[in-house]
């Protein structure tokens, strides 16, 4: 852990009710700056991260300079928050902080909750992004949207809302249209909104606030993307008039965000801004998004996926018989307790014919026991194989044993930097 983490960590972390005072504060003291920025706000349950990534490389390479803001982290704090693919420094997060510290002291002296890790990190991000003059800022919601820290921004260019499933509950309600509602407090009056069809509650919920706030809804439909076909490398398919296009990320939802980041351009170009259809081909042809299906081991195969809920495991899992159904499969899973761990472990087990590893991840205080996850898995058994290790354990059984197999670390993002670090020590 790097200083700046230790430093931030030192932040309240815990959840607050639903309020922008903080951030309005904040945004108070340095003259609400965020008023003279161009944002591209997304939020959603599933897909965020990718559309983010899709939309910041497409932009990048039409010549952009492009602030990008992400969370969580995978290895290094500092990747909250970068332009142009360059991650702000820990000086320079270090003397934002600082210099933040009298104003943060002075709000948590008259106020009974903190300033919080995400709300600095937010204010942070936004007030780096204005001082290095960025073209445009795509910003990805933290948690929800009405209320998330993102949310202090008032004028996108474009809000782009992704996949609504269950997630967070406890916070963001327990039906579907409530999340949605939630997510879609990112709609703002006089603008537009990108959002692929989902269903007619889903929807309705987004036309009726679009309409409400005289936003102009773009709503994607499935039929609207043609010829589809894939391979190992990528992934091939036509939206409206574009043809032929190429995207370099695995799974059918992927190419439902590419179509998000697509519209998304083309509302970009009748505002004003100049981005070509190469600038869009070469995007998708080129974009990485880390620990999406990512492999992290060539020899033995090994894959990262951070399918942390339960919209999130079915992609993975049929994004796993897409492109590994003839495979023999073993699964490595950690599920920190926030989460619906009995439902996302139904879910897996529908590989009948899987290796299942259940670990406690790397911090038994945030993840499940293994010996929980083994019990609820037994209810599902029928030509699977179980077992209960330690997550160090399953790394090195994975990496001496697996040669044949392919391997799937999956069910959180927050492991990813251990693991990486821990297949790079057990192969030396």
């Amino acid at each position: 852990m790097t200083n700046i983490e230790k430093y931030m960590n030192n932040y309240f972390k815990g959840c607050k009710n639903p309020s922008l005072n903080a951030m309005k504060y904040l945004m108070n003291e340095y003259n609400n700056f965020e008023k003279e920025m161009k944002f591209i706000h997304i939020a959603g349950t599933n897909g965020k991260g990718s559309c983010v990534e899709m939309m910041n490389n497409i932009l990048i390479n039409q010549g952009y300079k492009v602030g990008k803001f992400i969370s969580p982290h995978l290895i290094k704090y500092n990747e909250r928050i970068s332009i142009n693919d360059k991650n702000i420094t820990d000086k320079e997060l270090e003397d934002l902080i600082r210099e933040l510290e009298p104003k943060v002291n002075k709000y948590n002296v008259i106020n009974k909750i903190p300033i919080t890790f995400f709300e600095i990190t937010t204010f942070v991000a936004l007030l780096y992004f204005y001082r290095k003059n960025v073209d445009i800022v795509i910003l990805e919601t933290g948690l929800g949207g009405l209320y998330d820290c993102t949310n202090i921004i008032t004028s996108p260019l474009i809000s782009i809302i992704t996949s609504i499933g269950y997630d967070h509950m406890h916070m963001l309600g327990n039906t579907l249209p409530k999340i949605a509602y939630q997510k879609a407090g990112i709609i703002k009056k006089n603008s537009n909104t990108v959002v692929f069809e989902q269903s007619e509650e889903i929807n309705q919920v987004f036309i009726d606030i679009c309409k409400k706030e005289n936003n102009n809804l773009h709503l994607i439909y499935k039929n609207q993307i043609t010829n589809y076909s894939y391979d190992r490398d990528y992934q091939y398919f036509d939206y409206k008039d574009f043809k032929n296009l190429i995207i370099n990320l695995k799974g059918k939802k992927q190419i439902e965000n590419a179509a998000i980041c697509i519209e998304s351009i083309k509302i970009l170009n009748e505002l004003g801004y100049d981005v070509t259809k190469k600038s869009i081909r070469t995007g998708l042809k080129t974009v990485i998004h880390k620990a999406r299906m990512e492999v992290i081991n060539k020899k033995p195969l090994v894959i990262f996926d951070g399918a942390h809920n339960e919209p999130a495991v079915e992609n993975f899992m049929n994004n796993v018989k897409m492109y590994y159904n003839e495979v023999k499969k073993i699964y490595v899973v950690s599920i920190l307790k926030s989460k619906n761990y009995k439902k996302m472990i139904e879910l897996l087990m529908k590989d009948e014919e899987g290796i299942f590893i259940f670990t406690s991840g790397n911090d038994e205080d945030r993840y499940i026991s293994n010996i929980e996850m083994y019990n609820i898995a037994k209810k599902y058994l029928k030509n699977q194989k179980i077992y209960k290790m330690n997550l160090d354990e399953a790394i090195n059984y994975v990496i001496e044993n697996c040669v044949n197999e392919v391997s799937f670390f999956v069910g959180s993002f927050y492991v990813y930097d251990y693991i990486i670090n821990e297949i790079r020590i057990n192969k030396k």
